[in-house]
């Protein structure tokens, strides 16, 4: 571990992605050597989710999530809602998701994935998690709903997490009010993201979450490569820059904040 290296953790990846079917355990290794504390591994549909689980299950401090992405969101029947219900009752889950809304592809017709967003949202309440969100292009559809569903019932810590959040500081600051973490990942590094670097620099600290989404949004020294968890680091020091303060300020509330939105502590991975 590098020597004074606050711990970081990664609030939103995709280790079951055939990118890192050859050398995961390095890739680990390499990052906790550089102080990653844990990592959450998304899943995406049923099979992905049962994967993530069995990396949780497998890697210390490797925690897992299960729901459908908006872009499989016509694939939602009652079988897969089923599948995902009985997954989110196994140890090393921590919240329901990815789901939300995706208008950019519109791989899914936009009616199916209000319907499986609503479907997860209730899961979610069913097994008392929270939920991670995807929303692209569909900004207003996604706050009604989550403001909806947020204030439909007393609500006891975080809500979820807007993960790879990319709205304007309104939104940031109505998200917040009512319960949600922000996420932000490699692409706040970019040149041209202005915009998102002006919201990264404002959202409440108690409200912000760094992730990889790797293998994908490598920050900026890296692009065109392999994203993984230990890039982490690069997009905490950038934030940190945009916010004038010290990197391991941001490590640090960035760690605390992923344990308490995915209730981890006493809890560790493999549990």
């Amino acid at each position: 571990m590098k020597p004074d290296a606050a711990a970081m953790f990664d609030s939103h990846c995709h280790l079951q992605m055939q990118a890192f079917s050859g050398d995961l355990p390095t890739v680990l290794e390499r990052a906790r050597q550089d102080a990653l504390e844990g990592a959450v591994v998304i899943g995406m549909d049923p099979p992905s989710s049962r994967q993530a689980i069995d990396l949780a299950n497998r890697h210390e401090g490797v925690y897992a999530t299960v729901g459908v992405h908006p872009h499989d969101a016509s694939r939602l029947d009652a079988d897969a809602l089923q599948a995902l219900r009985e997954m989110a009752r196994e140890p090393g889950v921590v919240a329901i998701g990815e789901t939300g809304l995706d208008f950019y592809r519109n791989l899914s017709p936009a009616a199916a994935q209000q319907r499986a967003f609503r479907e997860q949202l209730a899961l979610a309440d069913e097994v008392g998690l929270p939920v991670v969100i995807h929303s692209r292009q569909a900004n207003e559809d996604t706050f009604a709903i989550l403001r909806e569903w947020a204030t439909s019932k007393p609500r006891n810590g975080p809500l979820g997490v807007l993960h790879c959040f990319a709205g304007d500081a309104r939104l940031a600051e109505q998200y917040a009010h009512l319960g949600f973490m922000l996420s932000f990942a490699g692409n706040v590094t970019y040149p041209n993201a202005r915009r998102l670097q002006a919201v990264a620099a404002g959202v409440p600290l108690e409200s912000l979450l760094v992730e990889t989404d790797c293998p994908f949004l490598p920050p900026q020294s890296h692009r065109g490569r392999r994203c993984e968890p230990v890039h982490l680091r690069e997009t905490i020091e950038f934030i940190a820059t945009l916010r004038s303060v010290d990197a391991k300020a941001i490590a640090t509330a960035t760690t605390a904040n992923a344990r308490r939105l995915y209730r981890l502590e006493g809890k560790t991975g493999r549990s």
